[in-house]
């Protein structure tokens, strides 16, 4: 099967869509569309995750990538940086997502194609990395994905991904559904600590183990997250991307001014204004049967 280009378009401690108000469709169904909200969210966190994450994966150079829910390109932009590969293929099932990753990214390594991770449109046994950074919690059938990661991996490949630690290590998440749930109690079912179990450490192993991948771990991995005042932090939850953002937009104005106005008294702030947060992922990796080719 041939793959059309689409160009234009570890640390020793082992820790390593706009909707609006108006929107008829339910708070629970996810928006991840427009790439520019979904940066001021948390996409400006993705690139220093995805580093860590590939300095704990130690791929050789010159193998074939596949980025998994590549999103806006963050994990496949640092591998283009950082793990000298032969290619990079992208697979979303975002074509708002695709288009700021085709913008962003113009390296002739790298392409990019509509696809779910569920039925991935490629080759058997083609990649030698295959990798997915904060999606796959988003996926209706886990399992199955994962499966499709190892079809698509090469003998000896790699089959890695992470998710953020929604429950506990998101801090930004975490502060907001914390509030958001002591002043509206029907809020706690939108809170994705509740809604994605897959995001620990067990679960993770288990899938990876149930899908036949050899020498599993599970790995932490953390990043500070400051944000440069309150504004910063509270802007992006206003642009209707993602779980929490989805429910601040059907808020009624008086009820997402509470929201803002008790966020702003539970929040670390430093006297320059300053809010520093940690956001936390759990990463998981394991291998097909035989070691990479030389």
């Amino acid at each position: 099967m041939r793959l059309a280009r689409q160009i234009h378009n570890v640390p020793d401690d082992g820790v390593v869509a706009v909707g609006q108000a108006c929107d008829p469709r339910p708070v629970t169904q996810e928006v991840w569309a427009v790439g520019a909200a979904y940066e001021a969210y948390v996409g400006r966190w993705s690139l220093p995750v995805a580093d860590l994450f590939l300095r704990w994966l130690q791929v050789p150079a010159r193998r074939r990538w596949l980025d998994v829910g590549c999103g806006t390109g963050a994990l496949a932009t640092t591998v283009l940086g950082a793990a000298e590969p032969a290619e990079v293929v992208g697979v979303d099932p975002s074509e708002g997502f695709l288009n700021t990753a085709s913008a962003r990214i113009t390296d002739p390594r790298a392409a990019f194609h509509l696809g779910d991770a569920r039925s991935l449109p490629l080759p058997d046994h083609r990649f030698d990395a295959v990798v997915s950074g904060l999606a796959l919690n988003f996926v209706p059938d886990p399992a199955r994905a994962v499966a499709e990661f190892a079809r698509v991996a090469a003998p000896g490949g790699v089959v890695a991904a992470y998710v953020w630690d929604y429950a506990e290590g998101m801090a930004m998440t975490r502060y907001f559904w914390d509030v958001a749930t002591d002043l509206d109690p029907a809020a706690t079912d939108l809170d994705e600590g509740r809604r994605f179990p897959l995001c620990r450490p067990e679960p993770l192993r288990a899938l990876w183990t149930d899908a036949g991948l050899d020498a599993v771990e599970v790995r932490l991995l953390e990043v500070p997250t400051v944000f440069a005042d309150f504004d910063d932090y509270w802007r992006p939850f206003l642009g209707g991307q993602g779980p929490a953002p989805r429910y601040t937009a059907s808020l009624p104005e008086d009820r997402r001014r509470a929201l803002r106005d008790l966020l702003r008294t539970r929040l670390p702030t430093r006297a320059d204004g300053s809010i520093p947060l940690t956001a936390r992922a759990w990463a998981v990796r394991g291998t097909t049967s035989r070691n990479f080719p030389g």
